[in-house]
């Protein structure tokens, strides 16, 4: 078959890996000047490798990514460091997650959170038994479907009590949905992002940038055709039964259509979509991500590689990540990496800030990590926005997914919306690629 896929995003890029493989004719419309989508990264000229626009890693139970690269022959690019992960609280910044020699042989990696959360001392001892004790139960367990009939605030609210819910995952949950939202996010939502963490985390030997483009060249030498730079405009059916895809460097049909874009991007390529389809479409919300990256010429913090910021601490972010307390300088040139970002709304002002307002913004946030921050610190930096990054999965939302194959014969969609029950990320991206190649195959 002839394959037009929008989005040279990890989604496509594997879609498109798989139907090559199979002799398929594939062809990549990216609207950006190079592949990725979310993972895709930057190069500043004193560094070897690039670096994510935004915070990336892999956990050890990320299967799917890690089999493809396996596929791919590129396991030794693939490596698992034991950051320490933390939490903000009070002026003072708590490990929950860090290298115990101990325990990094532990097949229940969830256990060391466990333990990390007895020794939060903030805390009251019972709150601390109620807290890791649930982490435990929502690691080991796999019926998630009674808990998506629930919200997380209530079913949390209820498990661990009033206060260590107020202390512990209300302010993370705000940070990450906004006031606005956060009461909606079904519990099945919380229950993955537990179920799955493991305290290792995976990088890739040349940033997901590295990863993105061995994808690009294996398509590429299967006989795949990437496009950059060119924007689909519409996706419209024909009277002959293919689609016709409009770009500006002109029109362009396929037998098949692998759209790879957020759902709001997909109701206006393809006004003509069922109304019921559209529905579904439209009802769907989402966060978008906006992050400062910063070049120090001194560490920011000691060791802490991710920085949980809850909502209520008075920090104008909700996370800080210091990338070379993870992955070593040497690959950038000896600069100290961080990252400050936040979720938001789409409509925020912050995405129309310029950068230098962004840092301005950010700036007593950064004084409240390290008192001793100061501007001249600071090499380079630059700011990367995304106004559709993270879905907001509401009660029963596996049944306001809509289907991979749309009504419209040929045309399918497959974004971060459809990995539910987990959370958005290239893992679930390479999933679903392989999984929408095999319905557009059929």
């Amino acid at each position: 078959m002839d394959i037009g896929i929008i989005g040279a995003g990890i989604t496509g890029l594997t879609a498109a890996y798989d139907l090559t493989k199979q002799d398929h004719t594939v062809t990549l419309y990216e609207a950006r000047p190079q592949a990725g989508g979310l993972a895709a990264g930057f190069r500043d000229e004193r560094w070897e490798w690039p670096l994510d626009h935004f915070y990336h890693h892999w956990f050890a139970s990320d299967a799917d990514v890690i089999n493809l690269i396996e596929e791919l022959g590129a396991r030794d690019r693939l490596f698992f460091p034991w950051p320490t992960t933390s939490i903000y609280h009070q002026g003072r910044v708590y490990p929950l997650d860090s290298p115990v020699p101990a325990l990094k042989f532990i097949p229940v990696s969830q256990l060391h959170r466990a333990i990390r959360v007895l020794q939060f001392a903030p805390s009251p001892l019972i709150d601390r038994l109620r807290v890791g004790l649930i982490s435990l139960y929502l690691t080991l367990t796999k019926n998630w479907r009674p808990l998506e009939r629930v919200s997380a605030d209530e079913w949390l609210r209820r498990a661990v009590g009033e206060r260590a819910y107020d202390l512990w995952w209300k302010p993370l949950l705000i940070s990450k949905f906004g006031a606005e939202n956060y009461q909606d996010v079904n519990m099945a939502w919380m229950w993955a992002r537990l179920h799955k963490r493991t305290a290792r985390l995976g990088y890739f030997a040349g940033g997901f940038q590295g990863f993105a483009d061995l994808l690009v060249e294996r398509v590429q030498a299967q006989g795949g055709e990437i496009r950059l730079e060119t924007a689909v405009q519409s996706v419209l059916p024909t009277i002959d039964g293919r689609l016709r895809l409009k770009t500006a460097a002109g029109d362009i049909e396929h037998n098949r259509v692998i759209a790879t874009c957020s759902p709001q991007e997909m109701l206006r390529l393809s006004p003509s979509l069922p109304a019921d389809y559209a529905a579904k479409l439209s009802q769907l919300k989402s966060m978008g991500a906006l992050v400062l990256v910063l070049a120090l010429k001194h560490r920011l913090t000691e060791g802490h590689y991710w920085i949980n910021v809850p909502a209520g601490e008075g920090l104008p972010f909700m996370g800080l990540v210091e990338h070379t307390n993870y992955v070593s300088r040497k690959h950038y040139g000896d600069d100290h990496l961080v990252y400050c970002g936040d979720y938001l709304p789409p409509d925020h002002p912050y995405f129309d800030y310029s950068k230098e307002q962004l840092l301005e913004t950010y700036l007593p946030g950064l004084l409240k990590i390290n008192p001793d921050f100061d501007l001249d610190w600071i090499r380079a930096s630059w700011m990367f926005t995304e106004k559709y990054a993270q879905p907001v999965p509401t009660l029963d939302h596996s049944h306001n997914i809509p289907a991979l194959k749309t009504p419209i014969p040929g045309l399918w969609l497959a974004n971060m919306s459809q990995v539910y029950p987990w959370d958005r990320g290239s893992n679930y991206a390479v999933e679903m690629g392989r999984r929408v190649a095999q319905e557009a195959m059929k």
